[in-house]
């Protein structure tokens, strides 16, 4: 899976690393994790604890979005076979889906391909009935992927937000509070489409905590966020949203356009949504990739948030207090955390993401002999074409050069000219990010 992986294991440490990262990427792959959740036993269809007689239903459909999608539908497609009769999904890369249509989408960016497929997703979901079984898979990226332009907003409306919304700064489950009231479908809008049909929503998180209402901006999960929520982002952001945006959220606010649904309303009495994979399911395989290494794995935690180049810090300081003391783990031990940080961009040039912006500065702050790394399961880290990046302090030679890359935002170019970074290609999953620091043991 890591294309140059071997430049990048140059010792049996960085290979501890390497591996936790393949198991931690494998174990979220979207075939698998459907496969563990969703059976077939004659024409009883069960998805995690809940049941559904496909005799009951005179249609049966999938549509939905993400970087994960091709892989679930794919699975979904094996297991209902024949049964399954129509169905469109937008994804990042090609996928070989057969019954289902697919269309390749832009991401982060809604494109006019992103809007001419949504609106074609929505066609058909309108078109379900009480009749109708309506699989909507949904799993990272699909945000951007899935996009409907609200009333009077037009495509660029869109990109201006999002463009904004992300070089801010802005935690995702903000962006997507957002992204709920600028469009036809998120925010539990496509429950309101498909009504009176029953909806199984089939749902990959990259969402730190789970939840379900921020995932892909949450079309299929009631939303407890309002216009003038939305507009709070900004404020609180300090960002100014485009001239339409505001004029659309302000109406919202004024109970001049319709909220999105709350959890009581009837539209979702026939909606159940199911968690199949998430990022505890990266970072379990990881600890056993470790376990099977002679390594004795601590997990810290499943929500890392921030900057990316602050949340380092003291993940490093517990390896260094590791390797002190023996607490909070002995070495050798390999720390595992996941999540999702951010950057905040104040570079105009620079490469990178915050995985590898975490790399930098771990391996900058860095007194002893751990090994950093970490990726975004997805394949690609902020505006680079990387994973992420593996590195200890040695590494980290020119340490001005690597401080002005910090300060520019430009990691990526300076883990690059070390032979630092972790190339993978688009994976075909997406479970946040996976940063493991590998402590060796300590001599004498």
């Amino acid at each position: 899976m890591i294309r140059n992986r071997a430049k990048l294991g140059t010792d049996a440490v960085h290979e501890v690393a390497l591996d936790c990262i393949t198991a931690a990427v494998d174990a979220a792959a979207p075939e698998a994790a459907t496969t563990s959740t969703v059976s077939r036993d004659g024409q009883t269809l069960t998805i995690g604890e809940s049941t559904y007689d496909l005799d009951e239903y005179d249609d049966v459909v999938v549509v939905g979005g993400g970087k994960a999608a091709g892989g679930v539908t794919r699975a979904l497609e094996s297991i209902l076979g024949n049964s399954l009769d129509d169905g469109h999904i937008v994804v990042k890369q090609a996928v070989g889906t057969e019954t289902v249509r697919s269309t390749i989408g832009d991401h982060p960016l809604p494109s006019d391909r992103n809007v001419e497929a949504t609106a074609d997703i929505l066609d058909t979901v309108d078109a379900a009935d009480a009749d109708t079984l309506v699989l909507f898979v949904l799993t990272g990226g699909a945000s951007a992927l899935l996009s409907a332009p609200a009333g009077d907003l037009t495509l660029d409306d869109l990109q201006t937000t999002t463009e904004r919304l992300l070089s801010g700064g802005v935690p995702v489950a903000e962006i997507n509070t957002v992204r709920k009231h600028l469009s036809e479908l998120k925010g539990g809008q496509i429950a309101r489409h498909a009504a009176p049909a029953t909806v199984a929503g089939v749902l990959i998180s990259d969402v730190v905590g789970n939840d379900l209402s921020t995932i892909g901006s949450g079309p299929s999960v009631p939303d407890e966020t309002t216009y003038e929520d939305a507009l709070d982002v900004f404020e609180r952001f300090d960002l100014t949203p485009p001239p339409a945006v505001l004029r659309h959220l302000e109406a919202g606010r004024d109970d001049r356009i319709a909220e999105t649904p709350f959890p009581d309303d009837s539209v979702f009495d026939h909606v159940t949504n199911h968690l199949i994979g998430d990022n505890a399911t990266a970072l379990d395989a990881a600890a056993a990739a470790a376990r099977e290494a002679g390594y004795e794995p601590l997990v810290l935690a499943s929500r890392l948030r921030g900057e990316a180049r602050e949340v380092a810090k003291p993940l490093v300081a517990i390896a260094e207090e590791a390797t002190a003391t023996g607490t909070p783990v002995e070495p050798p031990a390999v720390l595992l955390a996941g999540g999702e940080t951010t950057v905040t961009v104040t570079g105009d040039e620079g490469r990178g993401g915050p995985n590898q912006e975490f790399v930098l500065s771990g391996a900058l702050v860095h007194n002893g002999n751990a090994v950093i790394a970490a990726v975004d399961t997805d394949g690609e880290d902020g505006s680079s074409d990387m994973a992420g990046a593996i590195a200890d302090a040695t590494d980290v030679d020119d340490r001005e050069r690597a401080r002005d890359a910090l300060r520019t935002n430009d990691a990526s170019s300076y883990l690059s000219e070390i032979g630092a970074t972790v190339e993978t290609g688009p994976t075909g999953t997406n479970v946040n990010d996976v940063a493991v620091i590998v402590v060796p043991e300590t001599s004498g």
